[in-house]
């Protein structure tokens, strides 16, 4: 974020404005951190020594991600501010980009008993062991409908305390009888909270998610707080009377209208795709376990599917829903324009993985991997 804003006023000046909003219980511990992301931003993708230039800069480094004082929500305060200065800057419609990535760092000492041991077998066939501290990121980037990024609104920062897989899981409990508040997927609603009270203008900002974010919790707390959603559906929900399904109506749906757009496969080949455009405003019923908590809501739904069957890749077959108006062809394409804006914040996990270079940081306990990761973000 910070290497676009610094031209024209100078790495120095840049790293205040950024960090204005931080405050740390020493004032020599904000010193400290505003000069590690300046040397942190002028070496990114090096591991740390290479930024800090030499061992007392290096030493100091490690001291301040090993400080029990210093906390994710101390470094990421001033960036939040950051970002809510640039919101107000702006004018129109935003989208909040959600999603999680997972960024792994190996060690020989993990603190945290909610780190993983995986083992395997090596080439001589014996058993073999280590521990992994891994390290969950979700965060909320927003952007202008340009694509213009505007900094991170919410970022959530954790380790399992146990991993088991959705199909183990399923085998003892039902997961749909679990609220959602005792589900780690309750991170989509803390982050939808937490990024429209900061921008604190709910009514501008749409909220992105993969089918991840398919949750009926998330559908009932947006409408609630006035931010409106658009996200990829992985669940064919109850519709209508509750005797049958989104997907019901919209098989009967006729196609309204086709989109043409240009893709990209795995190696970077271009070529153009017809979509066909169905939508259609559906009254969505909650899922069965929760229907004495939540209410029945109306929403619209949108599909977009390939004709044909492309080469090299695989066929485009997006189904989205939102709160937000669609009863035009040029409204379906604008949400779909939105949802395709979601792929930068996959570009920014990546560089931010890359970039703070975690499994060479020879940080060895997950706390100080995710103080590296907050700085990151920074």
């Amino acid at each position: 974020m910070g290497q676009r804003g610094r031209e024209g006023t100078g790495t120095a000046s840049w790293v205040d404005q950024e960090l204005a909003g931080c405050k740390f219980a020493d004032l020599r511990l904000e010193r400290r951190f505003k000069l590690l992301v300046e040397r942190l931003s002028e070496g990114i993708g090096e591991s740390i020594p290479m930024p800090c230039q030499d061992w007392a800069g290096t030493k100091a480094a490690y001291r301040f991600f090993a400080n029990d004082r210093v906390s994710e929500d101390e470094i990421l305060a001033g960036h939040f501010q950051a970002t809510r200065d640039r919101f107000r800057a702006t004018e129109g419609t935003v989208l909040v980009l959600h999603d999680t990535t997972s960024c792994p760092s190996s060690g020989r000492t993990c603190h945290r008993d909610d780190d993983r041991s995986y083992g395997g077998k090596g080439q001589d066939g014996r058993s073999r062991f280590h521990t992994v501290c891994g390290i969950l990121l979700h965060s909320s980037l927003v952007v202008t409908l340009e694509g213009l990024p505007l900094g991170i609104a919410a970022a959530k920062v954790w380790t399992r305390k146990k991993f088991k897989g959705c199909n183990a899981l399923k085998k003892k409990i039902n997961p749909t009888r679990i609220p959602i508040e005792e589900k780690e997927n309750v991170r989509w609603l803390e982050n939808l909270r937490q990024s429209t009270a900061l921008l604190n203008e709910p009514e501008r900002c749409v909220h992105i998610g993969d089918r991840e974010s398919d949750i009926y919790e998330l559908f009932c707390e947006a409408q609630r707080i006035g931010t409106h959603f658009l996200v990829r559906t992985c669940v064919d929900r109850l519709a209508g009377n509750g005797k049958h399904t989104i997907a019901y109506e919209m098989n009967e749906v006729r196609i309204k209208g086709l989109h043409r757009i240009e893709v990209r496969d795995a190696k970077g080949n271009h070529s153009e795709a017809v979509l066909e455009i169905r939508y259609r405003r559906v009254r969505v019923l909650p899922p069965i376990g929760k229907q004495q908590r939540y209410p029945e809501t109306t929403l619209y739904v949108i599909h977009a599917h390939e004709r044909g069957t492309p080469k090299g890749r695989e066929r485009i077959e997006w189904k989205l829903i939102t709160d937000l108006p669609v009863t035009s062809r040029a409204e379906a394409i604008e949400k779909l324009n939105w949802y395709a804006a979601r792929w930068k914040i996959e570009t920014f996990h990546k560089i931010l993985k890359s970039g703070c270079k975690a499994e060479d940081s020879k940080l060895r306990t997950a706390e100080r991997l995710l103080r590296l990761l907050a700085s990151s973000v920074s």
